[in-house]
């Protein structure tokens, strides 16, 4: 996609379309103030007869025909008091896709006057999310349903009423781009079915990225895990005739510094729940179950790109769980990599059983930070629906650092306990753990569980299963959406900033406010 800055007004812009973000309240500012008087106080009129109020989400299209651009899009930004630059990405997403499915490959956004507070990261915003919305879910129909076909993305500023800094929005355009390819990259791999992205075609997939953009590759085969003592991860694959793999990512970019932050993210290509066998329905959509391993896989692409100054791994451990006949039974006790033994109690609870593993080889390999991501439980989305995933930490200060800046990140994430009643519910009768407490506090008795394997190294488990894919969005394709990948690479970015400065964490910027609880 080509991607330009213009101070242009709307009669000398070369699109096929304007998008014009408004607030609630009505007013008329910047780009867009100067957008309405060239149409003759088109757009004042659509807000003042209550065709669309400013809200969230609601679009307009006026039809244009005495200016250059033919079309603008009136898109609702909502109260502009609580504006946020991440906003942006969902209204350029949702523009992307109602005006590319109308066929336009030439789409301007002018840019909202609240943007110049925040130049980079608003930029960046409109740009990732303008490439996540060109991606559908139709990727194996033989002809795509109105495909999206963005060619060149304008980004519109205040036609010259205000000044913006050029190296700003240059650096927004460039993370914006690297962002939202990423996030594709997870996406993409996600919604390939478990008959085409095996571990084995996982694996492959992170080796193709890693040549292209520079990082070290490696992937354990079962022969290597046996050796290290990967019970528990080789217990799962049992079932399956497909081998797992244990991928590992890793970027240097602090080459003579000690400190490695390790990002491990469940990769269980397709889970049937094995001998615990699933219900039927929805059970096609269990091939995201690897969504956490293709952030991870993903966010070490773009982390490759930015180049921050700080050492990142990426460990994804990969699997199918199917009832075949070797397959583990509950009953079944497992020994992971630390010696820990594991009782099976419900062979559908098997994401934190290759987590446990993955968790005790990022140790192995000198991580001195580990966050991980998984769709880990039907709890989390009980607890908190799809709006936001859960973080349980064993460090109080690294999760308070890490959601100050994963929450402005356009994804959200809530701070959940690790109560010692948890730990002890996780103890077995026969064995040190058991992978099952039943329903009460499932997601935080399952955090418990993978405590048992991070030993003193402070650790953040983010449970994605309500965030992981979507049903409906208006900014996006159904399915999946590419979390934790905006999280994962700004946190990382934000650690490299604060060790820059001496910082012993990311830091909140003044005045900013974080969700944590």
């Amino acid at each position: 996609m080509n991607i330009r800055v213009s101070s242009g007004t709307p009669s000398s812009l070369d699109a096929g379309a304007l998008v014009v973000p408004v607030f609630d309240d009505g007013k008329l500012d910047g780009a867009t103030e100067v957008a309405d008087k060239e149409l003759s106080g088109a757009i004042a009129d659509v807000l003042s007869s209550g065709e669309i109020k400013g809200k969230t989400g609601e679009v307009s299209l006026i039809h244009a025909k005495d200016l250059k651009v033919k079309r603008v899009l009136i898109v609702g930004l909502g109260d502009r008091k609580k504006f946020e630059p991440q906003m942006l990405a969902k209204t350029a997403g949702t523009a992307v896709r109602y005006l590319g499915k109308r066929g336009l490959r030439s789409i301007a956004f002018a840019l909202p006057i609240e943007a110049q507070h925040h130049v980079r990261e608003a930029v960046s915003f409109i740009v990732e999310g303008a490439i996540a919305g060109t991606i559908d879910s139709t990727t194996y129909r033989s002809e795509q349903d109105k495909p999206i076909l963005l060619e060149t993305l304008t980004l519109v500023t205040s036609a010259g009423t205000h000044s913006y800094e050029q190296k700003a929005l240059e650096e927004g355009v460039e993370r914006g781009r690297i962002l939202g390819e990423a996030v594709n990259v997870a996406r993409l791999m996600a919604l390939t079915p478990a008959n085409d992205m095996t571990p084995t075609h996982m694996a492959a997939r992170a080796e193709e990225l890693a040549k292209e953009f520079g990082l070290g590759f490696d992937a354990l085969d079962e022969d290597r895990m046996r050796e290290l003592g990967m019970g528990s991860l080789l217990g799962v694959s049992r079932g399956s005739d497909e081998p797992a793999k244990l991928i590992v990512l890793t970027y240097e970019g602090d080459p003579g510094n000690s400190e490695k932050i390790a990002l491990v993210g469940k990769g269980l290509t397709f889970d049937s729940g094995g001998i615990s066998l699933k219900p039927a329905d929805n059970m096609h959509e269990m091939k995201y179950d690897m969504s956490g391993g293709a952030g991870v896989i993903a966010a070490l692409s773009a982390i490759a790109r930015l180049k921050p100054k700080i050492n990142v791994i990426g460990l994804v451990p990969s699997s199918e769980n199917l009832p075949g006949p070797r397959a583990m039974k509950p009953g079944d006790v497992l020994r992971a990599m630390n010696g820990k033994t594991i009782e099976v109690i419900n062979t559908d609870a098997e994401g934190r059983l290759i987590l446990a593993d993955a968790l005790c080889y990022a140790r192995k390999l000198g991580a001195t930070r580990i966050i991980d991501c998984a769709t880990l439980t039907g709890a989390m989305v009980v607890a908190l629906g799809h709006a936001a995933s859960g973080a349980i930490s064993n460090d109080d200060a690294f999760v308070k650092d890490f959601l100050a800046v994963a929450n402005r990140s356009g994804e959200r994430y809530w701070h959940l306990p690790l109560y010692d009643e948890y730990t002890t519910a996780v103890k077995s009768e026969i064995a040190d753990l058991r992978n099952s407490t039943g329903r009460p506090a499932g997601s935080l008795t399952a955090a418990a569980f993978l405590q048992s394997f991070v030993d003193k190294v402070p650790w953040i488990h983010l449970d994605i299963a309500g965030t992981a894919y979507v049903d409906e969005s208006s900014s996006m394709a159904k399915g999946p959406t590419g979390t934790p990948v905006r999280a994962l690479v700004a946190y990382v970015e934000e650690l490299a900033r604060s060790r820059a400065k001496g910082g012993n964490g990311a830091a909140t910027p003044a005045g900013t406010a974080t969700t944590a609880r």
